[in-house]
């Protein structure tokens, strides 16, 4: 049987991809969010190969953007740590509220949210949510008050569900209605299942380089 080879190029990298966020209304309850099917987010990193193992919604309002995940496959318990937030398992969010896709380093209207199912307090079981610095920005956004971003977490015996909201105020420049487009990647990590991604993998600079990510239309009702 011949040896499959792999692609010298990765094919996601050949297109911009653009993703619809549709507007529901963000109602945050003691278990979180509850977002229909409709908004659910493909993964076109499974074009190069890239694994399927969670799925992920993503919806907008004025009040701000929230997102559901289920992660499922898994036979170990996640491995997050606050101290070690790159090293971790959980979901990074992406988002350039101005849409400036031919930059490469990040301004102030760029931003990187990273939610993890655990690995908070004393005993690391507490989920935990911040706001990243992005390496080799010109700008960051304005500081977030500590928790503002709201998250709740719930382990299940073959992986976790978690949703959190991203409150408007701790966004800068959005304005949903005056700039319906935005910048937007996602990558969901996982020592043990993999990395999912929007589009290319993390051997790309995803990071930081806002010229990677696709796009975002936010689709109102």
């Amino acid at each position: 049987m011949a040896k499959e080879t792999q692609p010298l190029v990765d094919p996601t990298i050949l297109f911009r991809f653009e993703v619809r966020l549709l507007q529901h209304k963000l109602e945050w309850s003691s278990r979180g969010l509850n977002l229909p099917e409709s908004c659910r987010l493909p993964s076109f990193g499974a074009l190069s190969g890239g694994p399927i193992f969670a799925d992920l919604r993503v919806a907008w309002s004025t009040e701000g953007i929230g997102f559901t995940v289920k992660v499922v496959g898994k036979r170990a318990m996640p491995w997050c740590r606050d101290t070690r937030l790159d090293e971790s398992d959980g979901v990074h969010l992406w988002f350039d509220t101005r849409n400036s896709p031919n930059i490469h380093r990040a301004t102030q209207h760029c931003h990187r949210f990273l939610f993890l199912p655990a690995g908070g307090g004393p005993q690391r079981e507490r989920p935990v949510a911040t706001l990243v610095p992005i390496n080799r920005a010109r700008g960051n956004p304005k500081p977030i008050a500590d928790k503002l971003l709201q998250i709740h977490a719930a382990p299940k015996h073959d992986g976790y569900e978690m949703s959190g909201l991203i409150p408007t105020s701790a966004m800068t420049g959005y304005e949903p209605i005056d700039q319906p487009r935005m910048g937007f990647f996602y990558m969901i990590t996982d020592r043990e299942l993999g990395n999912q991604s929007l589009t290319l993998s993390d051997l790309f600079p995803v990071a930081e380089d806002p010229s990677l990510w696709g796009e975002a239309a936010l689709i109102g009702k």
